[in-house]
């Protein structure tokens, strides 16, 4: 029964600080660092981590999924969304790019109504407005000089709510554990074929941070990026099992509000490794995009619903 809720809390907390902490770490090598040479290490050593931990509390270690093709199309939506917020890194600060990120509530809200056929009430489709409201706020779409790779966090919210819709078709009977092997054994296999594609850095030849940070030769700063690699990779896997811990042993609709705290966590680091301070424009829009997920989740509650609320937002 889930009903350790102050434990719970403290788990989603833990998890988003070390989110807080990987994120802060790729904005820090970003410079002398391949995308999905960080992709490669990243999902090897959280693949590894996750083995482990399943080895030593006889879980089993299931990588099979009853459902390929949605299974396929969820790894591939993750294994994108996640590439274009990295990306994003490489033009906006730490706690901008999060707080874009948390538009995903109000996609999954809106493609629970069009694909799952969820009833959705008019308060909530005014949280959602209020959301993308804030989203506008922050972004400041003037068209005569607006730089779209800022749209990047929203497309990686694009591709994260998609892929939860489609978790919420696929876990009745592949376990969370499951999904997560899947993920970074097949985002290990397709970093490895990119390696051979872009890998020797041939194609690194446009004087951009975003397209360096794809294109750049991989393993060239491994002394110096290779120790930050692996923490991130033991960062993913103990963020994993901490809000996979939170969700199981208490109420989602208590302690989701609490995975905002990442904004707290990346605006703190932001501000003190790289000198991020948020305008206050951008807190303006963060404020609504927190009040109109927060307003989603308590509706959820208040319905019985379990559409949002039902997975961690990272």
């Amino acid at each position: 029964m889930k009903n350790n809720n102050a434990q719970g809390i403290l788990f989603i907390l833990l998890g988003m600080f070390i989110f807080a902490i990987q994120d802060t770490l790729m904005k820090y090598i970003i410079a002398s660092v391949a995308l999905y040479e960080v992709y490669l290490i990243r999902t090897f050593v959280s693949l590894l981590v996750i083995v482990f931990y399943l080895k030593i509390t006889d879980k089993p270690i299931i990588f099979k999924t009853h459902y390929p093709i949605l299974t396929s199309c969820r790894i591939l939506l993750f294994f994108a969304g996640f590439s274009f917020f990295y990306i994003s890194l490489t033009i906006m600060p730490l706690a901008t790019a999060n707080a874009l990120f948390f538009c995903s509530p109000f996609l999954i809200t809106i493609f629970a109504k069009f694909i799952l056929k969820e009833e959705i009430g008019i308060r909530r489709w005014m949280a959602v407005i209020v959301g993308f409201v804030g989203v506008l706020i922050i972004i400041n779409p003037d068209f005569s000089n607006f730089d779209y790779l800022s749209t990047l966090p929203i497309l990686c919210a694009f591709c994260y709510a998609l892929s939860m819709i489609i978790i919420k078709k696929t876990s009745d009977k592949d376990n969370v554990y499951s999904q997560s092997l899947q993920f970074n054994a097949v985002a290990v296999i397709i970093s490895l074929t990119l390696y051979f594609f872009i890998g020797d850095g041939q194609h690194d030849n446009i004087d951009h941070p975003a397209t360096q940070y794809i294109l750049r030769e991989w393993f060239s700063n491994l002394e110096f990026t290779m120790p930050f690699m692996v923490i991130m990779g033991f960062s993913a896997a103990l963020a994993f099992l901490s809000l996979f811990t939170a969700y199981r042993i208490s109420s989602p609709a208590v302690i989701s509000p609490f995975e905002y705290s990442i904004l707290v966590w990346t605006s703190l680091s932001g501000w003190f490794f790289f000198d991020e301070i948020p305008s206050v424009r951008v807190f303006i829009g963060m404020f609504l995009i927190v009040s109109g997920g927060i307003y989603i989740f308590m509706r959820e509650k208040a319905q019985n619903q379990s559409i949002v609320t039902e997975k961690p937002l990272r």
